[in-house]
C-alpha cells in the first residue's frame, strides 16, 4: 500500500507567493543595478565635462620702456608694458575670468605691485590679447643685475568660473607664471624689447 502525498492548497499558495517575492527581488537587484550604474555614468559624464583643460597663456611681447637702476645699493625703477595671449582650448566650456592681478619679478623678488586686468568672458577655443602697463618704483634688486641680462618673471593669479550650457560653476583660484630674460644693451631711452614667444604654465 503506498503513501499518497498531497499538498494542501494552503502549501501552493505559499509556494507561489515565494516565487513571486523571488521575482520581485531580482527585479529590484537589476533596477537598483541599473540606477546605479546610471549615477556612474552621470558622474563619469559630468567629471569629464565640468573637468575640462585648463586655459593656455604665452608672452607674446615684453616692452621696458625706463629702466633705470640706483647705486651704491642697487634699487630699481622701471616701467614695463607686457601682451599676454590667452586661449580657451574647450570646444564646450566658457570661462569667466573674474579677478586678474598681473606682477613683475627679478629673481623672485616682486619689483612691481600687482595690476588689474578687468573681468572678461572667454568663449570656446576664443584666443584674448592682454595687455598690462606694470610700474615699479625703489625696488631692491641683486647687484648681478648689471651683468648684462635681465631675466623677468611675470605672474598672474585670480579667479574663473567654468560655464557649460547655461550652467556655471563655482569659483576656482588660478595662477599663471612665465619667464624671459632680455638683454640689458645701452642704459639709454631706448626702449628693450622682446617678441618671442614664451609659453607660460598654468595651475588651477
Amino acid at each position: 500500500m503506498s503513501i499518497i502525498h498531497e499538498k494542501s492548497p494552503k502549501h501552493c499558495a505559499e509556494k507561489q507567493t515565494t516565487k513571486i517575492l523571488n521575482k520581485s527581488k531580482k527585479k529590484l537587484l537589476f533596477y537598483s543595478l541599473m540606477f546605479f550604474l546610471s549615477i556612474l555614468c552621470l558622474i563619469l559624464l559630468l567629471r569629464f565635462i565640468l573637468h575640462p583643460s585648463n586655459p593656455h597663456f604665452s608672452l607674446t611681447q615684453v616692452d621696458i620702456n625706463h629702466l633705470n637702476i640706483t647705486s651704491p645699493s642697487p634699487f630699481l625703477n622701471s616701467s614695463i608694458h607686457l601682451t599676454l595671449l590667452s586661449t580657451n582650448p574647450n570646444k564646450r566650456t566658457g570661462i569667466y575670468y573674474d579677478g586678474f592681478l598681473l606682477h613683475a619679478s627679478y629673481n623672485s623678488h616682486v619689483i612691481t605691485p600687482d595690476t588689474s586686468i578687468p573681468p572678461f568672458f572667454q568663449d570656446h577655443q576664443q584666443p584674448n590679447l592682454l595687455s598690462a602697463s606694470l610700474l615699479g618704483n625703489h625696488h631692491h634688486v641683486d647687484p648681478s643685475l648689471a651683468a648684462g641680462k635681465l631675466p623677468l618673471g611675470f605672474t598672474a593669479t585670480g579667479s574663473l568660473r567654468w560655464k557649460v550650457g547655461n550652467w556655471v560653476s563655482r569659483r576656482y583660484g588660478f595662477s599663471v607664471d612665465c619667464v624671459t630674460v632680455l638683454p640689458l644693451g645701452r642704459r639709454d631711452s631706448t626702449p628693450l624689447t622682446s617678441k618671442q614667444p614664451t609659453v607660460c604654465s598654468t595651475s588651477i
